[in-house]
């Protein structure tokens, strides 16, 4: 492959992972039992991996029923639930990518997120007006209104928990998913 090739190949990658996450973070800090905010990137995580695993999520969360009509899970996805288009990596605290901090950055400095003060001095993210207006605008498209269902329910079943707490939930609940060696895909 060419250097231009590539190039644009981690833009788009990249861009696809910054939608993603702008939807999570303003579904997020919508929903009652979240502050106005998602508190930290252990939480950002979390949520994420079971936005990315949208099959496993009624294991972990306790609240949302599996046949959740937002979760709009596909006969493949329930019966591979680790097959999915961007897999995360086991890491220290659980699944992660190492693209975070990238993805955080870019919707930074667009102007579509905000840091703010989580809590015991950890990082928060808020969309700003801006980033709520285009995650609207990405929410009404087909291409993003099933992420969109999906990161609203994730959300509503994840209210009141903190990052810690799913962390806690995932090891317990796909104990034998995140018994892999760390830096090993999740699949």
């Amino acid at each position: 492959m060419s250097d231009a090739l590539d190039r644009a190949l981690l833009r788009e990658d990249l861009a696809y992972h910054q939608a993603r996450v702008l939807l999570l973070v303003t579904s997020v800090a919508g929903t009652v039992g979240h502050s106005g905010k998602l508190d930290g990137l252990t939480k950002l995580a979390k949520l994420d991996f079971l936005l990315r695993y949208p099959a496993l999520a009624s294991t972990v969360l306790d609240p949302l029923n599996p046949r959740d009509e937002r979760l709009a899970l596909a006969p493949e996805e329930l019966t591979a639930p680790t097959e999915v288009e961007a897999p995360m990596t086991r890491y220290k605290y659980g699944p992660w990518d190492d693209r975070y901090y990238a993805i955080i950055g870019a919707l930074v400095g667009r102007g579509l997120i905000r840091y703010a003060k989580g809590r015991r001095g950890s990082v928060a993210l808020i969309p700003t007006p801006l980033g709520k207006k285009l995650a609207a605008v990405l929410a009404d498209t087909e291409a993003w209104a099933t992420v969109k269902n999906r990161c609203d329910a994730v959300a509503e079943a994840s209210a009141n928990m903190t990052g810690n707490t799913l962390k806690d939930l995932i090891y317990e609940r796909l104990a034998d998913l995140m018994n892999r060696p760390h830096r090993e895909v999740i699949q």
